[in-house]
Formats: C-alpha cells, sequence, structure tokens
C-alpha cells in the first residue's frame, strides 16, 4: 500500500455539500488500496471571519497571542470533525486529531510558530489500523509552555508537508479551488494557463511573491525532506501541477517564464534622513528583527553629499507594520534618522522563470511593458530567476495582465475558479 498525505483548503470544505465531496474523494482513495492521511482547513472564511470578530471585540488586538491562537484553531477542530463524520458515513472508519494529538510540536511563538519536531505516533496507529486519520491543519503543540500554537496563515499546507515528510509518503496531494499552478492567479487573470510541472526553485520564487496556491513554508519543508508536492482541484479530477526538483527531460531554458504573482499584503516603511556610515543599516534591521518584523524587499538611496543622509526603504507585512515602526521611533536617539514614512497603499508583482538565467531580453521586455502602459516603480529587486517590483495597489492587477500578455503566457480558454473568495 502507498501512503498518500492529502490537504483540503477552506473553499473544499467550506459548506456540508463541500464536506461530503471531499470525504467522497479520500474513501475513493482509501478503497484504491492506499493508506490515506488528511489534513483539512477551516471551512471558507471561518479564520478570517474569526479574525474580524476578535479586532471587534479588541480593535487594538495584537498579531498572534495565545488567546488568538486558542480562537482560531477552532475553525479547524470544526472541519476535521465534520470530515470523519462524513466519512464515517460512507462506511469506512476515521479518527479526527487535533496539531497536538498528531504530534505538531512547535516553538512557543503564538501566530507564526516554527515545527521543531513531528511525532506522528497516534496517527500512524490509526493507519496501521485501517482508519483514515483526519488531522486539523494549522495548529501545533509547544512541549514547554502546554500552549496550543499556530502555523501563520497558510499553515495548513505546512502541516500537510510535515506529515508527509515524518510518514514518509509517497505523495502530498494539495487540493484546492484551482486546477493546478497556473502561470498567473487566474481570479486576476482570467486567461491564465495551469502548468504542468514546476520546479521547487520556480514555486519557492512565485509563493515569496503572492502566489497563494502554496504557502512558502510548505514549498521550503518539501525540498528540505523531499516530499512530493502535487496541487490538484477538489472539484474535479485532472491532473494538477507536480512540484518537482528539476525538470526531468526538459531544458530548463525552454521555459523562459513561469508565471507572474502578486501581492498585496505588504506595507513600505522608508526611514529617512539617516546617516550613511557604516553600520546605521545593520542597527536599523536589529531592530526591525527585534520587533519580529518579516521584511522582504530592501532598497537605500544613493546618500546626499551636502548632509551625509540617505533614505533606506523596505516592506514586510502590513500587520507587521505598526509594531516596527514603534520599535523604531523608541530607539530614534540611537539610530539618528530624520523621519519615517509608512505606505500600505502598495502591490508588489514578481516574475519568475528558471529560463530568465540563459535568455537576454527579459528584463527589457518585462519594463517595457510597464512603461507602455503607465506603471511606475517604487523599488526593483532581483535574483536568478525573479524580477519583482514594487508599484501601487490600484496598479497591481493592471501590471500582472500586461505582463502576462507581454511574455506570451495568456490561454485560449479562460481558466475555471470553482469556488472561493480569494480572500
Amino acid at each position: 500500500m502507498a501512503l498518500i498525505v492529502q490537504k483540503f483548503g477552506g473553499s473544499s470544505v467550506q459548506d456540508a455539500e463541500g464536506i461530503k465531496r471531499v470525504a467522497k474523494r479520500i474513501v475513493d482513495t482509501r478503497r484504491a488500496g492506499n493508506d490515506v492521511v488528511v489534513v483539512v482547513s477551516a471551512m471558507g472564511d471561518t479564520t478570517d471571519e474569526l479574525l474580524d470578530l476578535a479586532h471587534e471585540v479588541v480593535p487594538t488586538l495584537p498579531t498572534g497571542g495565545r488567546e488568538l491562537d486558542m480562537l482560531l484553531t477552532a475553525g479547524e477542530r470544526i472541519s476535521m470533525a465534520l470530515l470523519a463524520m462524513a466519512i464515517k458515513s460512507l462506511g469506512a472508519e476515521a479518527l479526527s486529531f487535533t496539531g497536538s494529538q498528531a504530534g505538531m510540536l512547535t516553538d512557543a511563538q503564538h501566530g507564526q510558530a516554527k515545527i521543531v519536531s513531528v511525532t506522528p505516533g497516534r496517527v500512524k496507529d490509526a493507519v496501521d489500523q485501517g482508519a483514515i486519520a483526519i488531522v486539523a491543519g494549522f495548529a501545533g503543540f509547544n512541549k514547554v509552555s502546554g500552549d496550543i500554537t499556530t502555523l501563520g496563515r497558510g499553515g495548513s499546507d505546512t502541516t500537510a508537508v510535515a506529515l508527509a515528510a515524518a510518514l514518509h509518503a509517497e505523495v502530498c496531494e494539495i487540493y484546492t479551488d484551482v486546477d493546478g499552478v497556473f502561470t498567473a492567479d487566474p481570479r486576476m487573470v482570467p486567461r491564465a494557463q495551469k502548468l504542468d510541472l514546476v520546479t521547487s526553485e520556480e514555486m519557492l520564487e512565485l509563493a515569496a511573491g503572492g502566489a497563494k496556491v502554496l504557502h512558502i513554508r510548505s514549498v521550503e519543508y518539501a525540498r528540505r525532506h523531499g516530499v512530493r508536492l502535487h496541487v490538484r482541484s477538489s472539484f474535479a479530477s485532472k491532473p494538477g501541477t507536480i512540484i518537482a526538483e528539476t525538470r526531468e527531460g526538459e531544458a530548463v531554458e525552454d521555459a523562459i517564464i513561469t508565471g507572474v504573482a502578486a501581492d498585496l499584503s505588504e506595507a513600505k516603511v522608508t526611514v529617512a534622513g539617516v546617516p550613511d556610515v557604516p553600520g546605521k543599516a545593520a542597527s536599523i534591521f536589529k531592530v526591525v528583527a527585534q520587533a519580529k518584523g518579516n521584511v522582504d524587499m530592501i532598497v537605500q538611496n544613493v546618500s546626499t553629499i551636502e548632509t551625509g543622509r540617505t533614505d533606506i526603504s523596505f516592506t514586510l507585512p502590513k500587520e507587521d507594520a505598526a509594531v516596527v515602526i514603534q520599535a523604531l521611533q523608541d530607539a530614534r536617539d540611537e539610530l539618528e534618522f530624520e523621519a519615517i514614512h509608512h505606505d500600505d497603499q502598495i502591490g508588489k508583482i514578481a516574475l519568475v522563470g528558471g529560463g530568465m538565467r540563459t535568455n537576454v531580453g527579459v528584463s527589457a521586455t518585462f519594463f517595457e511593458a510597464l512603461s507602455d502602459n503607465g506603471i511606475n516603480l517604487e523599488m526593483i529587486s532581483t535574483s536568478e530567476i525573479r524580477i519583482s517590483v514594487v508599484t501601487r495597489a490600484d496598479q497591481v492587477a493592471d501590471a500582472v495582465r500586461v505582463i502576462h500578455s507581454a511574455f506570451g503566457l495568456d490561454a485560449d480558454d479562460e481558466a475555471v475558479i470553482y469556488a472561493g473568495t480569494g480572500r
């Protein structure tokens, strides 16, 4: 028997009919002769709704925290229990487990916990006894504090990959509301194309750029532990997309561009009038790190000769900005900057492709497409296989569409989105 780990996102189990449809798919996999472990997210937009409710009760509620983790993990516990009931109604045995029961041990960081180890003894015992194990995604347990923790948004993907690695599963199937990984978000670019194969390196860059189909931590974990990923739709029986280490039998340079990703979840912070002397940038980002700010792009301007000062801009998640800005203000005397500016009306666009290493003209096509459509850029960052830019938030959708067309990625037909709000 092959052991398969299947993860179903919130859009796949957003209502009773969805849960019953997912249960049938799981039971079919079991009856085909496979052992099955399932990781499930909260139903639909439950996590967002719980967050909204928490902020209604406490408008100044900080990110993370013990009680917020206790609240948010309720969504996954509801899903796992209902799914286990649905599977049993189809004549198969199922047992549901919370993250702590499944052995997902983490550090003590609430809201963004890191996995320390996975000891899925109870899950393995259930499978050995012929049951389908259903595990609540997104949640873990810290042994020292004895508290429930959460892995951050998208954490159910990481739960599934971690279990697949610990159980030596043949494959980790990630089920979602589209047919696989696309050249762009089909909600933003209706004529995006489905990709049959994406390298893990490209998927990491797409995820970092804002592609929501896979969480970046799950891709990193899969790559590090050799877990084979297969992204599929829970609404159709199509092949989906394989995430592989390399393109076997295919020259990487044949696929110049893999896709375009967009991210509207970041803000830009500019520390203005920083003394342009060695060590100041290090001091600034030490303060940011101590405030748990997760920095993405960084740009430092050329210093002004007359003043010997410069500006340093960086992007980070919007929810991190207030705490980071306060920490920088508290350290103003030490850092000696003149002002801080905060901008949460930005968006990031990332062009990704393994063939960018060996093909000239990619940057020219990219920037020309944006220029021809009047899209101004505020920050630019590159790697071997990625170009990232920051522009105004209200220009992001147009920018993604013109870049997608400029590189000939448009399909003949529109992609199918089966469910989900994209929230």
